[in-house]
């Protein structure tokens, strides 16, 4: 079987891991979200990429859900001391070597996907991943504060100021000349399934969407989602202030219309949301927080039986 996933951050990346352990045998290729991507320090960081790497590759900081095991910030410490900015992203000495790497291949001219290939041949993680394109497109947030009516980097928006100044609107520069990764459209046309994590719906999955050719060619293959909210909330993180800011509620059901019925044929959601309903679309409910490795293991399982069943 030919599984295709699309992710984001921790989310997306502990469901893989519970998809990638309820079904060992199937080829699955994941389609990372690079709208995070930023450079920092001279160096190109790729939050969600590394994410699904350094979790599916075991190397992952479990409580926190990102950044790798045992770290330390001696070089942190160090750039703060010189008062290098932006001293609200830090980067763990060990997590260095990753974003050095990535920087020196594509100084060599060497494209963002031969180079996830390259980085992720160490960690093994058992998927094969594909950034969503090889040019960048970087996710940036109007905000109104102080300051004024300003545009700044994503990362700024979530990192440094806890998505506490409400968005007005997101932008992804460079999406509209980008082009899919080498592999991301093939992958989708051999699929047997796609399936949808409970990811951020607007800066991450919708971001991946927002590809030119993506959507497209996802929209005649049997696509299952789950729910990143559940009875009103999102999981973790802040996409209550991501889908407040283009006007959708925070509901499983709103989450469901965002995407769609010509995109969705099936939708996984929380026991005490069901009710959600929407022509085309088969909804299940069912227990979907992944509160541990058994738990994901067990929502991807439904999810895939579901995406199977709707696909026969």
């Amino acid at each position: 079987m030919h599984i295709v996933s699309l992710a984001g951050g921790i989310g997306g990346a502990r469901f893989l891991r519970g998809l990638r352990a309820s079904e060992p045998a199937a080829q699955l290729t994941v389609i990372g979200n690079t709208g995070d991507d930023i450079t920092l320090f001279g160096l190109r960081v790729c939050p969600d990429l590394d994410t699904v790497m350094y979790t599916l590759g075991g190397g992952i900081d479990e409580e926190q859900g990102w950044g790798r095991a045992k770290e330390s910030h001696v070089v942190k410490e160090e750039l703060a001391a010189y008062g290098v900015e932006p001293q609200w992203f830090g980067l763990g000495d060990r997590d260095l070597a990753t974003h050095i790497v990535r920087s020196q291949m594509l100084e060599a001219g060497y494209p963002l996907s031969q180079i996830t290939e390259a980085l992720a041949a160490r960690w093994q993680p058992g998927v094969r991943l594909l950034p969503m394109s090889d040019d960048r497109c970087e996710t940036h947030v109007v905000i109104e504060d102080e300051q004024g009516r300003r545009a700044v980097h994503f990362q700024e928006w979530w990192v440094r100021l806890r998505a506490s100044v409400p968005a007005r609107s997101f932008a992804l520069v460079g999406v509209d000349t980008a082009r899919p990764a080498p592999g991301v459209l093939e992958a989708i046309e051999e699929a047997d399934v796609v399936i949808l994590p409970p990811s951020n719906p607007v800066v991450s999955i919708g971001t991946i969407l927002q590809v030119p050719g993506i959507r497209e060619a996802l929209l005649p293959k049997t696509v299952v989602g789950v729910s990143p909210i559940i009875g009103g909330a999102p999981v973790r993180g802040m996409a209550d202030a991501c889908l407040t800011a283009i006007g959708v509620e925070t509901t499983a059901q709103a989450v469901l219309e965002l995407y769609g019925s010509d995109l969705i044929d099936g939708w996984l959601v929380a026991e005490e949301d069901e009710g959600v309903a929407l022509d085309d679309v088969r909804v299940v409910a069912r227990p979907i927080l992944m509160h541990d490795v058994a738990a994901a293991t067990e929502i991807a399982r439904t999810t895939l039986d579901l995406a199977q069943e709707l696909a026969r």
